[in-house]
């Protein structure tokens, strides 16, 4: 028999016994869904932290007091907070020893949740005021679309300038160009000088809620001893980017004092670091979201073995006259595992669906950006074969050695 005409028998077969099939695909509907849709959020995610996390330069970065993503618990913290801060002074000795090993090296401080003034208007209180030096910019890759960018020159006559996020504008200055008015920060008046490009949404949350001003600005604004500064180096290249990362470990111990033998009273992290640790702690998640879709499978196999079981009872005196009139073992052994194997993969085609709809329903109550697990849904669809094919075997087995005659005379 062609493999379609084996094919068709099978489906006719599974079409006749429509409750007692989707009762036996239900195991690996189940099975199938648990793990996309588990996948499919943490791929959610993923994308919108990478995608937030480009924020750095390419071949960059960042060095600060604190550690990007904390780990440890509640005391963990108590152990960073005890480091010196990074003051501005700190940064200009570092720059001036990585000049041969850096192409960039910025300094910036950050002050969150401000309230921006034009004439009677006003921003919501979650406005970002950054204050930086000129390189900053771009090892942060920050670019304007209207007027300048801070300068040198700003930073050291600490000009009351600054650059502003989109959203800043569209609440300030809707009908308006804002380059060249005044607003108020933190109640000083301050010329906008540049409109900053539109940045990538972290989990669909706005990153253009901020404000970019000289450091020296920022310091006289908040006060200069208000908190430790974080520092940007952009390396020459991608060849020397972990020889750059070497050289400024080697001075920031330089600098900080940090003897010998002692850990690094500092953090440098970069887009690959954080990400690479984001996948280290997802990681967890998957193979225990694996461990449970298999369970699920195994219970969902044993069903599927034992229905298959029951068909060929059920079918063995149509095994018998098939047998009679010339079938081959081949044949019959085909047909009861291609019947087993298309009842997963039904099932898994389901399961598939229901987890990608599911898993970004859910992901877009994080505001996520939605994601189809494309890795995940072939292993899951290869799983289903699998399971067709280790749990369909035995029942096709028997039902391929039946000896016709015995098969003709059951009743």
């Amino acid at each position: 028999m062609k493999i379609t005409e084996i094919l068709s028998i099978s489906l006719q077969s599974i079409k006749g016994n429509k409750l007692r099939t989707l009762l036996t695909m239900l195991g690996i509907v189940v099975g199938i869904f648990s793990i996309i849709v588990i996948m499919t959020i943490i791929t959610m995610l993923q994308n919108s932290i990478e995608n937030g996390f480009s924020q750095l330069g390419q071949d960059t970065f960042q060095i600060q007091k604190f550690p990007a993503m904390m780990m440890g618990g509640p005391g963990s913290w108590l152990k960073y907070r005890n480091r010196k801060d990074i003051t501005l002074a700190d940064f200009y000795r570092f720059r001036d020893m990585m000049a041969p090993h850096a192409k960039y090296v910025g300094a910036e401080s950050w002050e969150q949740g401000i309230v921006i003034k034009y004439e009677k208007q006003e921003t919501n209180p979650n406005i970002a005021v950054i204050g930086i030096t000129a390189d900053a910019m771009k090892t942060n890759n920050w670019t304007v679309t209207e007027g300048r960018d801070i300068r040198d020159i700003d930073v050291q006559y600490t000009n009351d300038v600054c650059d502003i996020g989109q959203d800043v504008v569209d609440k300030l200055f809707p009908n308006i160009n804002p380059v060249g008015q005044t607003v108020k920060v933190n109640g000083f008046p301050v010329m906008v000088v540049g409109v900053l490009d539109k940045s990538p949404a972290l989990f669909g949350s706005s990153r253009d809620n901020r404000v970019i001003m000289p450091i020296t600005l920022l310091q006289e604004i908040f006060g200069r001893l208000h908190r430790s500064l974080n520092i940007t180096v952009m390396a020459p290249s991608k060849s020397t980017y972990e020889s750059t990362i070497e050289s400024a470990i080697g001075y920031m111990r330089t600098i900080r004092k940090v003897e010998p033998g002692k850990d690094n009273d500092f953090e440098i992290f970069s887009n690959e670091s954080l990400i690479a640790q984001i996948n280290g702690i997802t990681s967890g998640v998957k193979i225990g979201a694996m461990v449970v879709s298999i369970i699920a499978l195994i219970a969902a196999g044993v069903g599927i073995m034992n229905i298959m079981l029951v068909s060929v009872t059920e079918r063995t005196r149509e095994i018998g006259i098939r047998k009679a009139i010339g079938a081959r073992k081949f044949t019959i052994l085909s047909q009861f595992l291609i019947e087993a194997v298309t009842l997963c993969i039904i099932g898994g085609l389901i399961g598939i669906i229901l987890g990608v709809g599911v898993g970004n329903i859910a992901g877009s109550f994080l505001n996520a950006q939605m994601a189809i697990p494309v890795d995940w849904v072939i292993i899951g669809f290869t799983l289903c074969i699998l399971v067709g094919v280790i749990f369909g075997t035995y029942p096709a087995y028997k039902a391929s050695n039946l000896d016709p005659i015995e098969a003709l005379r059951y009743e």
